[in-house]
């Protein structure tokens, strides 16, 4: 493997010690103009990873699906941070303290207009997806969950939509029921409407599915709970790199993202909920940064959002996401979805050609994954033979066991694609996964 030079690295990168701070809002100055409609091209100059050379090979990154590549406009605005701005926030009555503050407050803001949200009030910041739906399971989910309750959850979800609510179901003596899938990878809606009743607390759903790409339909499958008075978690990890998100319009009570899936850093994500919702929900875990008064009578807390953020946040993650939104909202997004699509449907035709390749999951308006088994080939094999050709992508049951369940494996190969992956880079997959056949024959 070739070792990525590191002076070269900073050399290009790390900003001057002497530049003021200024939190990030839009795509540096230099950044060329972006054409009219889409061209991966725009967006592979901006990422330095997909530059490099592994087994003495171009690097192809087909793994999207567990974390994207960052462009150099995050990876600046996490320099830029930590070399003049670096400070904890909120309750500091300095400068750096203030300057914090507003990068921390701002991001915020800007998670708030990504979503569609109608205040940042609405938004908590957690490590990423998981955190956010253990946070509503352990509040919104302690609060009001009984006995006999019921929470639905598709067979197509995350194990981080299941887990979270299979535990707390078992202190609360409710039930987790699966919703089932057809054959092409859908949620089967006639069985979701059936199940739905007034025992129904709960709907977690993936506004995109990892494993098979499925786009169910969320804003139909929300009002539909709503009418028996369930509230509905959106898991938007997924969806969010892909698509535009409008929450008011999904009219979802929860919904949650990872920053890493949106060419962001890791440990940092959200949760949006419903005003009301978040108001009527308790506090998770207790320290500083989310009370309001503190004895040994009793403490009060601080008004949402603050009072689910215990502790010193990820500022700098924070900054790091406000940075990858911005990056990622300069392209017309209308037209990096139908640049997707069409990426989608090439990759479909090219491992077409690749005897004894079956891709899981034919949902209609599935995003940019492709989980595939090859007849006589373990998942593991194959992912070490792309490997080694400078072709990364996943091989193992990707926290979604039933998914795979569904079609008889217990593990898969999976190529996800995002805006900066090409036709080409596509068709080095397909010609590599022809070789490892025909190796064997």
């Amino acid at each position: 493997m070739t070792t990525p030079d590191v002076g070269a690295y900073r050399a290009a990168y790390e900003p001057s010690s002497a530049a003021p701070y200024e939190p990030p809002s839009a795509p540096p100055a230099a950044s060329p103009p972006r054409r009219a409609g889409f061209d991966p091209q725009d967006a592979r100059r901006d990422v330095p990873v997909l530059h490099r050379t592994v087994n003495g090979r171009p690097l192809v990154w087909l793994d999207n699906g567990a974390t994207t590549q960052k462009p150099r406009q995050v990876v600046e605005a996490l320099g830029a941070y930590y070399s003049a701005a670096n400070s904890n926030i909120h309750r500091g009555a300095h400068t750096m303290a203030r300057e914090a503050t507003e990068a921390y407050e701002g991001g915020r803001a800007a998670v708030a207009g990504f979503l569609g949200a109608a205040s940042p009030e609405s938004i908590v910041f957690t490590r990423g997806t998981t955190e956010a739906v253990n946070l509503v399971a352990q509040t919104w989910g302690r609060a009001s969950l009984g006995p006999g309750d019921e929470i639905l959850v598709p067979v197509l979800e995350h194990h981080s939509d299941i887990v979270p609510w299979q535990m707390i179901a078992k202190e609360k003596r409710a039930r987790v029921v699966p919703v089932p899938l057809t054959a092409d990878g859908a949620i089967d809606q006639d069985a979701f409407a059936d199940l739905l009743s007034f025992r129904t607390r709960l709907v977690a759903v993936s506004q995109a599915s990892n494993v098979l790409g499925t786009v169910p339909p969320v804003r139909e499958m929300t009002a539909l709970a709503h009418r028996y008075g369930a509230k509905v978690l959106v898991d938007g990890a997924q969806a969010v790199a892909h698509f535009p998100v409008d929450v008011e319009e999904l009219g979802a009570d929860f919904y949650v993202f990872s920053g890493h899936k949106l060419f962001g850093p890791t440990g940092i994500g959200a949760l949006y909920g419903k005003p009301e919702v978040l108001a009527a929900m308790p506090p998770w875990q207790g320290g500083g940064n989310m009370i309001d008064q503190v004895d040994f009578t009793g403490s009060t807390f601080a008004p949402v959002p603050h009072c689910f953020e215990a502790g010193t946040g990820h500022i700098a993650g924070v900054v790091g996401l406000h940075a990858a939104i911005d990056w990622l909202t300069s392209f017309d997004r209308q037209a990096v979805a139908a640049y997707e699509t069409a990426l989608l449907a090439h990759a479909e035709q090219a491992l077409a050609a690749v005897p004894g390749l079956e891709i899981l999951g034919s949902a209609p308006g599935k995003i940019a994954v492709l989980t595939f088994t090859l007849a006589g080939r373990d998942p593991a094999e194959v992912a070490r033979w792309l490997d080694a050709e400078g072709i990364a992508i996943r091989a193992g049951h990707h926290c979604a066991q039933p998914s795979l369940r569904h079609y008889g494996v217990e593990s898969a190969a999976r190529a996800s694609l995002a805006l900066y992956n090409t036709a080409e880079e596509v068709d080095r997959l397909a010609s590599s996964l022809l070789r490892l056949v025909q190796s064997s024959s």
